[in-house]
């Protein structure tokens, strides 16, 4: 059996691979060639376990989370966790490896793919807010597929931004940066082509205002439950339609619910990326509206396509350490 801890894993993998699995998962999504139970919760006393089976392919991949709210008070991440792989065939497993890096990679690896298919291409900048460890990762993805050139960050909560600057700096290497720090989030949609959003807010993180997301691509990877919104409804008047994940993103995403249900947002103006990569994929042109709008929450699926690749680049390319029974 295979460990791979966090070094490793970004070792035994590039970022274009990791998009290309992605897209790999979603044309999975399509085609049902997979089987992937309900995500199983449970908590005590504020705190959560969550427990993500799926099985794909070759291999039955299990992600298992912490979910902690008094760990960053302690210096601890917010959520940790381990990936299981198994055999498809016999159970055995196969691999081990960190769940927290595993998330961060493909939730980045998500959003690039949303970069790569529905913003403009001459893109030159990015915005986030919310400047944590996905925030992070999604603006190194949108390096890679874009010609950026600035980026501009924002954070309520964070008053000290050099580690994630350096951060940044060291992932994008392969590309000059300019980094701005901005006072608000007006600013940094304002001045971005792309914007980013990875929060965990419960209220728009962005003003009303629809001319602060007209012509460009809004990714939201955050706030994930029905009370919780990070896009405001002023995007509505710019655009028609979203992409997202997969269905059940309608009921658990504020982004998605709380507009269905004032009407806002039209169930049949909710598509789906899976749908969309397999009419680009067979040679059609899916219409976009002039502002892109792509929403996620994630599933289990591309958990386990992500494990996968890293596992199998890690065999091909020496990385990690052999476990014996």
């Amino acid at each position: 059996m295979l460990y791979l801890n966090d070094r490793e894993m970004r070792k035994a993998v590039g970022y274009d691979e990791m998009m290309d699995a992605i897209e790999e998962a979603f044309l999975c999504y399509h085609q049902g060639s997979y089987h992937m139970p309900d995500r199983y919760t449970a908590s005590y006393q504020n705190r959560k376990m969550l427990y993500m089976p799926c099985f794909a392919k070759d291999v039955i991949g299990t992600k298992m989370l912490a979910e902690f709210p008094e760990n960053p008070a302690k210096g601890l991440p917010y959520l940790s966790g381990l990936m299981i792989l198994n055999d498809q065939e016999t159970g055995q497993p196969i691999a081990i490896m960190d769940g927290s890096t595993l998330t961060a990679l493909r939730t980045g690896a998500v959003g690039g793919v949303a970069i790569r298919h529905l913003s403009y291409p001459d893109s030159t900048s990015v915005g986030l807010v919310g400047c944590g460890v996905q925030g992070l990762h999604q603006l190194v993805y949108a390096c890679q597929v874009r010609p950026i050139q600035e980026c501009y960050l924002y954070d309520m909560y964070r008053k000290d931004y050099t580690d994630f600057i350096e951060r940044l700096k060291e992932m994008t290497a392969f590309r000059h940066l300019s980094i701005t720090v901005c006072s608000n989030s007006r600013e940094v949609a304002e001045k971005s082509d792309i914007i980013l959003t990875a929060t965990q807010a419960q209220t728009p993180v962005f003003p009303e205002d629809p001319s602060l997301f007209r012509k460009k691509c809004v990714v939201a990877i955050g706030s994930w439950l029905p009370d919780h919104k990070e896009i405001p409804d002023a995007i509505w008047q710019t655009t028609k339609t979203v992409l997202t994940d997969l269905p059940f993103a309608c009921e658990e995403s504020g982004d998605l619910c709380q507009p269905l249900q004032k009407g806002l947002l039209h169930q049949e103006d909710v598509h789906y990326m899976a749908d969309f990569l397999y009419q680009k994929n067979s040679g059609q042109t899916p219409p976009l509206d002039e502002t892109r709008y792509y929403k996620s929450v994630g599933m289990g699926l591309f958990d386990v396509m992500a494990a996968r690749l890293i596992w199998k680049c890690a065999k091909e390319r020496n990385c990690g350490q052999i476990l014996e029974k």
